[in-house]
């Protein structure tokens, strides 16, 4: 066993034991510090961004995370390999894994977090909440214990009381987490919640405790040092979530006055404190409105640590490399000084209107905005990278700090809107929706509130005006003249000269059933164009990216328009568009999916059969259960009707589009 005094030490090079987002985050810091970084990857991420940026990169083994990102054999064996020092693993993945840590150490490696013994007490759920029990910090009722049988966890979810929450002892990001609210329903979540913790954390038992109804979530930084000093960095309020998964974070708290702020901080410096907690990590509560309860620690960095960062000046990854170190943490806590306001989007790649489903492919589009003073862009993906069916969907992070609450909402809408990611589906749109919803400008929300909001904050535009078929014939016009080489006499150009007098060009676009015919004429003297009967005079100019500035009738506005194939995006002041372009020397394609069977939507894990062959079964039944990006998603039956066969059985890796089931319509 490695001594305690000799964890800390300085080094100069260090592995990164993660990928995506904050492989890249934790090298920018890395590499400014003068440090050389070593990247890990799996074969899915050979031309990963990660990799491209590290100074030296690894191969670790095949697309699945447990032959790779997961194999700590192969993760010591690739520092050993590259002369790294130390290891630095992120979040998720082996970041709360006590063997890994303690396997560094015995390595003689530094892991750049809390010891083994640390992340045990801390880590598990259950062990936290026993220690924070005797430390006298206040907890949500409920049962902790190892016993995992049928009996005792039925007992004590109704000693507690329904609504209960089950979740993974080893786990967080909502997986393995279920809300019970009725006895009958306790068996069957316990299943899921079991197999959903299994395959995410390699440990399948569960705790169960009460469910307090319209929570509000808060957490505190905090971070240790070798020297015994442990700091407070303000709080963070996660409140708006999606099935446990936080979907906006921000700090501090809109929620908690000066004097609850000030004792949920002691209370968190209190947590820590009980097992000495050195490194960064994250004390986690959730509120009734009037009391805090404390339900669990994080011992790592956390998704949304650039909130706490842009309101304190403070570089979280900086301050862990330097406890690493074994150097004492720079600032006391009366220097720790709260400034402005941080609130920050986690951008995925699924699709809001198909009830979240992850979407995978190649990037063929990104753009973001450039990052400013108040605007920070957390990524882990470029254009041309493929996003895998392997990993977390998590693409991105958008993050605004203004003086103001308001304001930093307005500049992380503007970040949002600014951001074009295209060639796979993401939840930019209902990030925007949900950031300008008058609940959450008002702070009147709480986790359930995405939930009730859902339809409203999924539905679609239905509608385009003129401004956007103005853009969609101008941005088919630019790709036309870029093919061309800007041929100033081309017939194409909409604004070329003609010999003739007035040529004109018939185009026509689709938008779900609706179908819209737009009428160019161009040549001599100024276009135009014609919608419905109207007459719009129409120029454009574009530059080198997707930006095109329009001129109609006078009235100039900014588009982004982008073409792929015949499909069309366009983003004006009224929004995202989606269009079919209808080319009258092209061929449409259509999807002939036959409406009886039951496909699967993405590469997936079968997990679970729900229903028997030759059962009759109504609209909505579950069918069966994939794992899909570390998350289970259910299909169910499209209608009413017999379950005809079932083309697959637990276990079968399908392919995207891959044949999973046949119904038979109800006669």
């Amino acid at each position: 066993m490695t001594e305690p005094h000799s964890l800390y030490r300085r080094f100069r090079t260090l592995l990164i034991a993660n990928r995506g987002e904050i492989a890249c985050r934790v090298i920018r810091s890395a590499k400014a510090m003068g440090l050389h970084t070593v990247a890990v990857y799996s074969e899915a991420d050979q031309d990963a961004l990660h990799v491209a940026m590290a100074d030296d990169a690894i191969l670790l083994g095949p697309a699945r995370a447990r032959d790779s990102y997961l194999n700590i054999d192969r993760i010591i064996a690739a520092a050993k390999a590259t002369g790294a020092e130390a290891v630095h693993p992120g979040y998720g993945f082996l970041s709360e894994s006590a063997e890994f840590a303690q396997r560094c150490a015995d390595a003689g490696l530094i892991f750049v977090g809390p010891t083994a013994a640390m992340i045990t007490a801390m880590g598990s759920k259950s062990g936290s909440k026993a220690l924070m029990e005797a430390a006298g910090v206040p907890l949500v009722p409920g049962y902790h214990g190892d016993a995992q049988d049928e009996t005792t966890l039925s007992n004590a979810a109704a000693k507690i009381g329904y609504p209960v929450l089950i979740k993974a002892s080893a786990g967080g990001g909502g997986r393995g987490m279920r809300i019970v609210r009725e006895a009958e329903q306790l068996q069957s979540s316990v299943v899921s919640a079991k197999r959903e913790a299994l395959a995410a954390f390699s440990d399948d038992k569960v705790l169960i405790e009460k469910y307090v109804d319209n929570p509000r979530h808060i957490e505190v930084q905090v971070i240790g040092d070798s020297h015994g000093n442990l700091l407070s960095l303000f709080e963070r309020e996660c409140t708006l979530q999606r099935r446990h998964q936080k979907v906006i974070e921000e700090a501090p708290s809109p929620t908690l006055s000066e004097a609850q702020r000030e004792a949920v901080c002691a209370a968190a410096r209190m947590a820590a404190g009980a097992v000495k907690y050195v490194g960064a990590g994250t004390i986690e509560f959730v509120s009734d409105g009037k009391d805090v309860f404390f339900i669990e620690m994080n011992t790592r960095l956390q998704v949304e640590h650039p909130v706490t960062e842009l309101i304190t000046g403070i570089d979280l990854v900086e301050w862990q490399l330097r406890v690493a170190f074994g150097e004492p943490l720079p600032l006391t806590q009366d220097q720790i000084r709260l400034n402005g306001h941080a609130i920050e989007a986690r951008v995925y790649a699924e699709n809001p209107a198909r009830n979240f489903m992850p979407s995978v492919g190649k990037i063929r589009t990104w753009r973001t905005p450039e990052e400013t003073h108040g605007l920070r862009i957390d990524a882990g993906y470029r254009q041309g990278d493929v996003v895998s069916p392997n990993y977390d969907a998590m693409l991105a992070k958008v993050i605004a700090w203004a003086p103001t609450r308001g304001a930093a909402i307005e500049r992380l809408h503007r970040g949002l809107d600014d951001t074009d990611v295209r060639g796979i589906v993401t939840n930019i749109p209902f990030l925007s929706a949900l950031v300008t919803h008058r609940n959450v400008r008002d702070n009147d929300i709480d986790t359930g509130f995405i939930e009730r909001e859902l339809t409203a904050l999924t539905s679609q535009q239905t509608t385009v005006s003129s401004l956007e078929l103005c853009a969609a014939v101008s941005a088919i016009l630019r790709d036309e003249a870029r093919s061309i080489g800007q041929d100033a006499f081309s017939p194409w150009r909409a604004s070329g000269w003609a010999q003739v007098s007035r040529r004109t060009r018939v185009f026509a676009f689709r938008q779900g059933q609706a179908e819209h015919k737009v009428t160019l004429q161009y040549g001599r003297g100024p276009s135009s164009i014609l919608i419905d009967g109207r007459e719009i005079g129409f120029a454009y100019s574009s530059g080198n990216d997707a930006t095109i500035s329009l001129d109609l009738h006078g009235a100039k506005t900014q588009i982004v328009a982008i073409i792929e194939g015949h499909e069309l995006y366009i983003r004006t002041r009224n929004g995202r568009f989606d269009l079919h372009w209808i080319d009258p020397f092209g061929v449409d394609e259509e999807d002939h999916a036959g409406e009886d069977r039951i496909v699967a939507p993405l590469p997936g894990t079968v997990v679970a059969l729900l229903a028997e062959v030759g059962a009759t079964i109504e609209k909505g039944a579950p069918i069966l259960t994939l794992e899909v990006m570390k998350m289970e998603q259910t299909l169910r039956a499209p209608f009413d009707g017999v379950l005809k066969a079932l083309k697959c059985k637990v276990g079968d890796i399908v392919q995207e589009g891959a044949e999973l089931a046949e119904i038979e319509p109800k006669a």
